[in-house]
C-alpha cells in the first residue's frame, strides 16, 4: 500500500497546525497509523541551512537566488530521505510545502510564482496527493494568529498588507492548477468554519479520492 502526502497551506492562523493534528489524530484513531508530519524547511541538508536562515529571515536582493536554490536542495533531500520512504508505511503531512515559497518570492523579492516554481521543479520532482488551502479573509486570520500565545507572530510579516498579498498569490495560483502541478491537486476549504467542521471536509476530500482506506465500520457493512 502507498499512503498519501498531503500538504496543507493557509495563511497565519487559518488552522493549518489544528487540521494537521486532527488529521493525525484520525489516522492513529481509526487505522492505528501514525502519520509522519514534516515541516516546509526540514534542514536535512546541512550545507545549505546558513542560506535557508538568511534568506528567510534577512531576505535581500543579495541572497535570494542562494535561498531559492537551497529551498530546492532541501526539499529534495526531505522527500528523498523522509516523504517517499515512509509512504509505504503511513501517511505523510506537511504543515506547508510548496506553495508558501511561491508566495514568499513573490511578496518578498517581487518573483513571478511560475519563475519561482520553475527554478524549484529542477529539485522538487515528486507531488503531494493534495495540497490543502485553509481560506480565509487575511484580517480574520491575523486576529487569530495574534491571539496565539508566544512570539509566533512576525512584525515583518503578519500584517494586513503583506497578508493580503500572499492570499493574492494563492488565489491566483489555485486557479490554474496545470501551470503548476507540483503542487499536485490543490483544494481550497473554506478555514472559517469550526476545527471539527473543517477537519471532517478535508477527511471527506481525501475519502472521495481513495486517499484512505474504509474505516473498519464501514468494511464490516459491506461484509
Amino acid at each position: 500500500m502507498r499512503y498519501p502526502f498531503i500538504a496543507v497551506e493557509g495563511l497565519d492562523g487559518t488552522g493549518k497546525t489544528t487540521l494537521r493534528k486532527g488529521m493525525f489524530r484520525l489516522w492513529e484513531g481509526l487505522y492505528g497509523v501514525t502519520p509522519l508530519c514534516v515541516l516546509t524547511t526540514n534542514f536535512l541538508a546541512p550545507d545549505v541551512a546558513t542560506d535557508i536562515v538568511s534568506g528567510k529571515y534577512q531576505p535581500s536582493s543579495e541572497n535570494r537566488d542562494a535561498y531559492l536554490a537551497a529551498i530546492g536542495t532541501d526539499k529534495r533531500a526531505a522527500l528523498e530521505r523522509l516523504v517517499l520512504p515512509q509512504q509505504t508505511a503511513r501517511p505523510v503531512i506537511a504543515d506547508r510545502w510548496l506553495l508558501s515559497e511561491l508566495a514568499f518570492f513573490a511578496v518578498r523579492h517581487d518573483m513571478k510564482p511560475t519563475e519561482t516554481y520553475r527554478r524549484l521543479s529542477a529539485a522538487v520532482t515528486c507531488a503531494p496527493d493534495l495540497t490543502f488551502v485553509l481560506d480565509l479573509h487575511p484580517s480574520e486570520s491575523l486576529r487569530r494568529a495574534h491571539a496565539r500565545p508566544g512570539d509566533a507572530v512576525r512584525p515583518d510579516w503578519d500584517v494586513q498588507n503583506v497578508q493580503n498579498r500572499v492570499r493574492d498569490v494563492y488565489d491566483a495560483v489555485a486557479t490554474q492548477p496545470d501551470a503548476y502541478p507540483l503542487l499536485g491537486e490543490v483544494v481550497r476549504l473554506d478555514s472559517a468554519r469550526s476545527r471539527s467542521a473543517l477537519l471532517l471536509a478535508a477527511w471527506d476530500v481525501m475519502r472521495e479520492r481513495g486517499l484512505v482506506p474504509p474505516s473498519p465500520t464501514e468494511e464490516n457493512n459491506h461484509a
